[in-house]
């Protein structure tokens, strides 16, 4: 296997990274190459991404990268999260920031769209969970309120098939990330176009789907000159970064078994399900309100969303304003030091999904709920870590009734694997194994997507066994498992 060096830019909602991967020797090695913040800015009452600054800072990143590699960069991909995008109008104008999907235009959006499309009906052509923010509610509310953008628009392309385009000049809509719209129907692999007939958008903005591996091409020459990647190729990996990051799960099967593990992408959103090889559409999906997405390899990730790092983030930002600017080590401390199980929350309740002020937030839950007010720091993020927890053993039970099976293994991929008491809770809630990493899950299912398509690596079977054999993993066997029984008895009283 001869030495590569891939990029991977991984874009999160609070920070994006370039990391290069240099394959050599049927091993991968990770470097951080670059790191820059992220996150919404609120113009006027509306809250957008700052696309003008990402941009600014992938190119920092690729001139960074030449400074290193120059021309031993042989690809370049962008992942990132979904249901967002950009519009282009005529003469690939752009036409604004695209706005950001906690933003609150889309509160109370679905009594108007189930008004003029079932629900049921909506699920039958997509498989998707509802979410307020999905792209098909996003654009129901331009068309509702009369966006002159969505009158001139000519093309949509998702974040990161955004970024692609300004790095090549190449417009398409990359699978994965096309999937977490609701206008994608998983079974024909191609737009859902009778349901965005039916919801009166303009069909024409829906441009070709493209498939992980696709080679896009090379870097415009402006972008070659000013950073040294003069051999790169654009190669788009699973664009939406839980696509990546479940490509990279670390997971043996024995040829001709199912699969005896699911898998949770752990950030700022929790992505908790199944590898499935089709399309699962039927009442059970429907009722559990799981999704169908495309995955890397021709697969399907059944999964749910979860809330996630989201509400420690939030209560770090919320803290740091006044003089506890504490870094995560302190957080941990608090936490640990605090009574476990005491209080709890959903973590996926209304409340939690954009408050001023998160800690505020699990208080009046609690007091709402009556239980203990967690007034200190440490049980505010022990109540919110013990949620969380029970949380995914609640999820785990959905999963087993989707996949038919038990389920003995849980791998959590991602930066929230920094976080060893959510693991340890997490296989002390569901009595489970859980197996913890690679931490950079996303960016080295970015890079290794490339790698296949570069044809240094066979396929994701290969692909993850140079995974295996490349990063760490630590294991959780659960233990305290009856004081959890009597937490979630608790907790689904919550639900």
């Amino acid at each position: 296997m001869a030495s590569k060096t891939f990029l991977a830019v991984d874009l999160g909602a609070s920070s994006g990274r370039h990391l290069a991967g240099l394959l050599d020797g049927g091993s991968l090695q990770l470097e951080e190459v670059y790191r820059f913040d992220n996150g919404g800015v609120d113009l006027g009452g509306t809250l957008y991404w700052d696309l003008p600054r990402l941009w600014a800072d992938i190119r920092a990143g690729l001139r960074a990268a030449g400074d290193r590699w120059g021309d031993g960069i042989a690809g370049v991909g962008v992942d990132t999260w979904g249901v967002d995008f950009g519009l282009l109008g005529r003469g690939d104008q752009l036409l604004g920031n695209p706005v950001h999907y906690r933003d609150a235009r889309t509160n109370g959006i679905f009594e108007k769209a189930f008004a003029r499309v079932p629900r049921e009906e909506i699920f039958r052509h997509t498989g998707l969970q509802f979410m307020q923010f999905n792209t098909l509610y996003q654009l129901l509310v331009m068309r509702l309120e009369g966006s002159p953008l969505l009158e001139m628009a000519e093309t949509m392309l998702m974040m990161p098939d955004l970024f692609h385009w300004l790095l090549t000049g190449e417009k398409c809509n990359e699978m994965t990330n096309a999937s977490t719209t609701q206008c994608y129907n998983p079974v024909s692999g191609a737009w859902a176009m009778e349901l965005i007939e039916a919801f009166d958008l303009p069909a024409g903005i829906f441009g070709p789907i493209a498939q992980p591996g696709t080679v896009l091409g090379p870097l415009r020459p402006a972008l070659v000159e000013e950073s040294g990647l003069d051999a790169a190729q654009v190669i788009l990996p699973g664009t939406h970064d839980t696509a990546s990051a479940v490509m990279a799960v670390p997971a043996q099967c024995k040829p001709g078994e199912a699969p005896d593990w699911c898998y949770i992408s752990l950030g700022t959103w929790a992505l908790m399900g199944i590898e499935s090889p089709r399309p699962v559409i039927n009442e059970a999906v429907a009722r559990l309100n799981f999704t169908n997405e495309g995955g890397v390899g021709g697969t399907i990730r059944l999964l749910k969303n979860i809330t996630g790092m989201w509400l420690l983030q939030e209560c770090r930002r919320v803290w740091s304003q006044g003089d506890k600017d504490w870094g995560w080590g302190d957080l941990d401390a608090l936490s640990a030091a605090a009574e476990p199980r005491r209080s709890l929350i959903d973590p996926d309740a209304g409340d939690f999904l954009a408050p001023d002020n998160m800690p505020e937030a699990i208080r009046d839950f609690c007091r709402r709920t009556s239980q203990p007010v967690p007034e200190e720091e440490g049980a505010v993020l022990r109540c919110a870590l013990d949620s969380i927890a029970l949380k995914f053993r609640y999820m785990l039970g959905r999963c087993e009734e989707l996949a038919g099976r038990r389920i003995e293994t849980i791998h959590i991929v991602g930066g929230g694997t920094r976080n060893r008491q959510l693991c340890q809770a997490a296989a002390d809630a569901c009595g489970r194994r859980v197996v913890a990493g690679p931490v950079e899950a996303t960016a080295i299912g970015n890079v290794m997507t490339q790698a296949v398509a570069a044809g240094e690596v066979a396929d994701i079977a290969q692909a993850r066994e140079v995974i295996r054999r490349s990063f760490p993993v630590e294991e959780y066997e659960p233990h305290e498992t009856a004081a959890w029984d009597e937490a979630y008895e608790r907790f689904t009283s919550l639900l």
